[in-house]
């Protein structure tokens, strides 16, 4: 008999199945976001040499008063600022298996507004 597989494996095999074809190199580097019911986290990657170049969380950016897609929103914006200051202009992005839809678009979208190619 078959079971059922969960929300969370679901997911991670979805993740795997993108990370076979989407991977990060020093000139475009993967810009992974990862989130959890609570919070939001992006990191920018060289798979090359195995090194995270940017990380940023909604823990560092906001005050508990936002909702969870403004807080995403300037995970987004700093991001790019800080990708900014690494001379970073275009990356490869990682959704890590969630849907481009949400929290996940509007990082993703804040992202692109403030300078960021993907």
């Amino acid at each position: 008999m078959k079971r059922k597989k969960d929300k969370k494996s679901s997911r991670e095999a979805r993740h795997k199945k993108i990370r076979k074809t989407v991977t990060g190199t020093l000139e475009r580097p993967r810009l992974a976001v990862f989130k959890s019911s609570q919070h939001i986290y992006a990191q920018v990657i060289d798979d090359g040499r195995g090194h995270t170049l940017i990380a940023v969380s909604d823990k560092e950016v906001s005050d508990g008063k936002k909702t969870k897609k403004e807080k995403a929103i300037e995970v987004g914006e700093l991001v790019a600022q800080r990708a900014e200051k690494e001379k970073i202009t275009k990356v490869v992005f990682d959704r890590g298996g969630f849907p481009y839809a949400g929290r996940i678009k509007a990082l993703g979208d804040s992202a692109r507004n403030k300078g960021l190619q993907f």
